[in-house]
Formats: structure tokens, sequence, C-alpha cells
């Protein structure tokens, strides 16, 4: 039997969404100098990198990017299994700026809590805040995302899977389940 595949988003709503997002975040922060956009490795990373080309399109300011490698400062290593670290790639230090953390999807919030513990390294921001593209429920930890693309209630046992362009080769978000 075959899982079924449902697209959640399209290449041209995951652009729209891009949009919205970086409009969200522009509206939310006083100084865009004092901005960091931290993406989450691997498609956090990526979606990071499209909010700041948006935000400079919106607003023509370039603002900071970091890419954050959370590998090590996860509690559940015995149950994925260690896979090779990428390295972190955060040129600045972080304290006193607005941090917007990004990832592709929220689910337990313990990728987020490794993330927060992992940002303690690059120094003390004044505020971290997130952005993820899809929240799709099932929290374990007390952290809520402040920027959400696409709210998406699922069963615990679903998958939603994001691709982008520059890692897959296409823009979607799917839901995989039975």
């Amino acid at each position: 039997m075959s899982a079924k595949v449902v697209e959640i988003l399209s290449a041209e709503e995951i652009r729209r969404t891009v949009t919205r997002l970086a409009s969200q975040i522009v509206e939310r922060t006083r100084d865009l100098s004092n901005l960091v956009l931290l993406g989450i490795y691997s498609r956090g990373a990526l979606l990071a990198e499209l909010l700041a080309r948006q935000i400079e399109t919106l607003e023509n300011v370039s603002v900071s990017v970091g890419a954050l490698d959370i590998t090590l400062y996860r509690d559940d290593l015995d149950q994925i299994g260690l896979r090779t670290p990428a390295k972190s790639d955060i040129s600045i230090d972080l304290t006193g700026k607005t941090v917007v953390l990004v990832d592709d999807v929220i689910f337990k919030g313990r990728t987020i809590r490794a993330a927060l513990n992992a940002i303690q390294e690059y120094g003390r921001p004044e505020v971290v805040r997130l952005a993820v593209l899809v929240d799709r429920g099932h929290r374990e930890l007390p952290i809520h995302p402040d920027f959400i693309g696409k709210q998406l209630p699922t069963a615990k046992e679903e998958v939603v899977k994001v691709y982008l362009q520059d890692w897959d080769g296409r823009d979607a978000v799917e839901l995989i389940g039975d």
C-alpha cells in the first residue's frame, strides 16, 4: 500500500508565503540594520536566504543572514542517530541583535529548543523570534512561532515534506500519510 501524497503549497504559494512572512518580520522589527535571520540547517537556512532577499526587495535594506546547525544540541540523538554536523555559518556577534530563527516545519518544538541553546554560543541577542513555513502542531515543549506561513493540522504519524528549489530542484510542501 503506497502513502497518500497531498500538495499543501505550490511553488507560487511558497513564493507568496515568503513575501508575507518577510513583510511581517519587517513590521515587527524596529531597526532592520539590527536584524539577523538565522536559518536552521538545511531548509531553514535556505528559507532565511529567501526571506533576506525578499526583505531587501521590499525595503532596499540588506539584512544579515546566518545558518545554524543544531545537531549536537539535540536531546534525541539516541533516537534520530548522529548525522554529520554541518558547520554553523554565523559571522557576527548576536549580542544585542534581533534574531529571527527560521525553520521549514515546526512539530514537537525540540529542534527550536536545541537552536535556542546553540545561539548562546554566538552572543546574547536582545530578542529571539521564530519564523516557520509550516506549523503542524503536536508541541511537546512550550514553543510557539511568531511568524507562521501555514498552519497545518496533522496526525502525528503524517509527514510534512518541504522541497526547496536550491536543495531539491523544486518548490513544494507535501503532506504524506496513509
